[in-house]
C-alpha cells in the first residue's frame, strides 16, 4: 500500500503519465517546429548553410540592383545624346559607377561562403566591411563631383535644349535610384550587412542628384541660368550628410561596433539558463553579416566537467535562440569561490581592469 501511495505522490497515476508523456511530445514537437520556422543550425555544416543564404540574398538583390541602374543609365545616355546636357551627363556617369558599387560587393558576399582555413580561422566575412569601405570613398567621390560640377556651371554657364527631355530623365534617374536604395537597405538590414546598407544610402545620393538636374532644369526654364549650380551645391550638402550616416554605420562595424540591446538581450538569456548562477563579460562583433559572441557564466564549484559543460553547451543554445544574426558563442564556465584562484596566474597578463571578474549577482557595470 506504502508503495503504491509512493507511486500516485511521485508519478500521478496512469492519467496523469499520459499527460505528462504528451506534454513532453508536445515539447519536443514545438521545439522542432521552432527549428524549422528559425533555422539555425549549432553544426558547422548548418552555419555555412545559413551564411550562404543570406548571401544569396545580398547577391539577388545586388543582381536587380545592377539591371534597374543599367536600364536607368541607358536612358539617361540617350537623352544626354539629344540634349548636350553636361549636368545630366555627370548624372548619368554617376549612376552608371553606383552600378558597378556592385562588384566589390559581390565579390565580398562570393568570399563570404567560403570556409574558414588556417590562416582565416574566423572565415572571410569582413571581406564585406572592406567593401564598405570601398563605398564609403564612391559616395565621398560623388559629392567631389557634385560640387565641381556646380562650381564649373557656376563659373562657365551653358545653355540646355530638350528641357521637357531632361526633366524627364531626371525623374526616370530619381525613381531608380530610390527604389534601388529602399531595395538594398531593406535587405542589407535584415541580412546584417553594413555595406549593403551603405551602398543603398549611395544609390539614394545619386537619386537627390537627379532630383538637382530636375529642379536645375525648372530654373533654367523660367529664365535663372545659375538655377542648376545653385541647386547642385546645396544638394552636395545633403551628399555630405549621407556620407556621413554611411561613414558612421562602417566606422561601427570595423570596430566590433553593436547594438548594445543585443548585449541585454545575450545577458538576460544567460541568466535565464538553469545552473547558471552569474556572468561574467559578453563579447559580441561582426563578421560579415553575421555575430559572434563570447561569454563568461559563473556554476557550482561542485558539478563534474560533464555537467559545467551541458550547461555551457544549453547557454550557447539560448544565446543562438535569444540574439539575431548569432551564430556562435564561446561559453566559459568560472565557478563559484573555492580557496584558491585559478586566475592567480593570468593576473599579471593582462593590463589592469582589462578583465572582470564574473559575480554570481549579475553582469558587472
Amino acid at each position: 500500500m506504502d508503495g503504491k501511495q509512493h507511486a500516485h505522490h511521485d508519478h500521478g497515476g496512469p492519467a496523469q503519465s499520459k499527460r505528462q508523456g504528451r506534454l513532453r511530445r508536445w515539447r519536443l514537437l514545438r521545439h522542432r517546429l521552432a527549428h524549422l520556422l528559425i533555422p539555425h543550425g549549432h553544426e558547422a555544416g548548418d552555419k555555412v548553410d545559413a551564411a550562404m543564404e543570406t548571401s544569396r540574398d545580398g547577391m539577388r538583390t545586388l543582381w536587380i540592383s545592377l539591371g534597374v541602374l543599367g536600364v536607368t543609365t541607358v536612358v539617361q545616355a540617350v537623352i544626354v545624346a539629344l540634349s548636350g546636357s553636361v549636368a545630366l551627363l555627370g548624372d548619368t556617369v554617376h549612376n552608371a559607377a553606383d552600378a558597378l558599387t556592385a562588384v566589390p560587393l559581390g565579390i565580398a558576399f562570393l568570399l563570404g561562403r567560403r570556409a574558414a582555413d588556417r590562416r582565416y580561422t574566423y572565415g572571410y566575412g569582413r571581406a564585406e566591411d572592406l567593401a564598405g569601405v570601398l563605398i564609403v570613398a564612391t559616395i565621398a567621390a560623388s559629392a567631389v563631383l557634385a560640387a565641381w560640377t556646380a562650381v564649373d556651371r557656376l563659373l562657365h554657364p551653358r545653355d540646355i535644349t530638350h528641357l521637357w527631355a531632361v526633366s524627364g530623365a531626371a525623374l526616370a534617374g530619381f525613381a531608380g535610384n530610390e527604389w534601388v536604395a529602399r531595395h538594398r537597405i531593406r535587405t542589407g538590414r535584415r541580412i546584417g550587412s553594413a555595406a549593403l546598407v551603405a551602398d543603398g544610402l549611395h544609390a539614394r545620393t545619386d537619386g537627390l542628384t537627379s532630383l538637382a538636374v530636375l529642379l536645375g532644369a525648372g530654373g533654367t526654364a523660367l529664365g535663372w541660368r545659375a538655377a542648376d549650380p545653385v541647386v547642385g551645391l546645396l544638394i552636395t550638402l545633403a551628399i555630405l550628410l549621407v556620407l556621413k550616416d554611411a561613414a558612421r554605420e562602417v566606422y561601427r562595424r570595423l570596430m566590433d561596433a553593436v547594438d548594445p540591446e543585443l548585449v541585454a538581450t545575450a545577458q538576460a538569456a544567460l541568466r535565464a539558463v538553469d545552473g547558471v548562477l552569474g556572468t561574467g563579460q559578453v563579447r559580441m562583433r561582426w563578421i560579415g553579416h553575421a555575430l559572434r559572441a563570447e561569454a563568461d557564466i559563473v556554476v557550482d564549484a561542485r558539478l563534474t566537467v560533464v555537467e559545467a559543460h551541458r550547461i555551457a553547451v544549453a547557454a550557447e543554445h539560448a544565446l543562438i535562440h535569444a540574439v539575431p544574426r548569432l551564430t556562435a558563442a564561446t561559453v566559459h564556465t568560472d565557478h563559484t569561490p573555492v580557496e584558491d584562484d585559478p586566475h592567480a596566474t593570468l593576473h599579471h597578463h593582462a593590463p589592469a581592469g582589462r578583465r572582470a571578474a564574473p559575480s554570481s549577482a549579475g553582469f558587472p557595470g
